[in-house]
C-alpha cells in the first residue's frame, strides 16, 4: 500500500509530498509520534515547500541576473552614497508592489550591476518576476524579433515581469529603432511594474543619450519624476581589489 501511495504520488509530481512520506516510513517507527491530522499537515507543508523552492529556482534562473548577489554581501565601507538604511527598505520590495522606479547611476566599478542583482534577487526570492538584461543587448534583441514578427510577443514577456531591470543604459546611443521600442516598454509598464535602471551617465543627461526631443521627453516624462534614486561615487571598487583576494562583490 506505501509503495503504491508514493508511485501515485511521483506520477502526480507531488515530489514534495513523496519525499517527506518516504522520509516518515524509513524513519524509526518507535519515534514516530504523528497523528493522522498531524501526518497530513506535514504532508501538505512538505510540498508547499518543495514547489515554493522550485518556483523561486524557476525564477532565479529566469531573471538571468548577471551576478550571483544578496543584499547581506553588499558593502557600506567608505564613502559610496550606498545607505544601509534606504537599501533595507527597497529590500522589502514594496517599491517593485507599488510599481515604482529605481535608477542606479555612477562611475564604472562603483558596484550598480551587483546593487540591481541583489534587489533582483531579493525580490525573486519573495516570488516577484524579475528580468535582467543588458540594454543594448535587449534592443537588439528586439529589433530582431520585429523583424520576424515577434516582437509584441517579447514586448508582452517583459510587460508582464514585476521588475525590469535595465543595466547599461546609455552606453550605447539609441537609434529610431531602439528609441521606439524604449518607449513601447515604457509605455506598458508605466504606473503599473517597476523598471531598474544601472547607468553610468547621470540622470540629467538622459534626454541627450536617447536622442530625439519628442520621444526622449515622452520617455522620461514617465520614468523620471516618481523615481527612487541611488548615486554610487568613489573610486572603481574593482581597481581597488586588483591584486587581492577575489572581492565579495563583483563592480560594474
Amino acid at each position: 500500500m506505501n509503495k503504491d501511495s508514493l508511485e501515485k504520488m511521483s506520477h502526480m509530481r507531488l515530489l514534495g509530498m513523496h519525499q517527506a512520506y518516504k522520509a516518515s516510513l524509513e524513519a524509526d517507527q518507535s519515534q514516530q509520534c504523528f497523528t493522522n491530522d498531524e501526518l497530513v499537515q506535514h504532508l501538505v507543508q512538505s510540498e508547499w515547500d518543495d514547489r515554493k523552492h522550485r518556483s523561486v529556482q524557476r525564477g532565479l534562473k529566469n531573471a538571468n541576473f548577471r551576478y550571483s548577489a544578496s543584499i547581506e554581501q553588499l558593502d557600506y565601507s567608505g564613502d559610496r552614497g550606498l545607505d544601509k538604511n534606504i537599501v533595507q527598505r527597497l529590500s522589502t520590495c514594496d517599491f517593485i508592489k507599488k510599481g515604482e522606479d529605481l535608477f542606479i547611476t555612477g562611475s564604472t566599478g562603483t558596484g550598480k550591476s551587483f546593487l540591481a542583482s541583489a534587489l533582483g534577487q531579493q525580490a525573486c526570492l519573495m516570488g516577484y518576476k524579475i528580468l535582467y538584461t543588458n540594454t543594448a543587448k535587449l534592443m537588439s534583441h528586439l529589433k530582431m524579433a520585429k523583424a520576424d514578427g515577434a516582437h509584441l510577443k517579447e514586448l508582452s514577456k517583459i510587460e508582464k515581469q514585476d521588475a525590469l531591470i535595465l543595466d547599461d543604459f546609455g552606453v550605447h546611443p539609441f537609434d529610431a529603432g531602439s528609441r521606439a521600442l524604449l518607449l513601447d516598454i515604457i509605455e506598458d509598464r508605466h504606473g503599473k511594474r517597476s523598471t531598474i535602471i544601472t547607468a553610468q551617465v547621470p540622470v540629467k543627461k538622459w534626454h541627450e543619450v536617447i536622442g530625439e526631443k519628442t520621444l526622449a521627453d515622452a520617455i522620461l516624462d514617465r520614468i523620471v519624476h516618481q523615481s527612487i534614486r541611488i548615486e554610487l561615487y568613489g573610486e572603481s571598487l574593482r581597481k581597488k581589489q586588483k591584486g587581492k583576494a577575489a572581492p565579495m562583490e563583483s563592480y560594474l
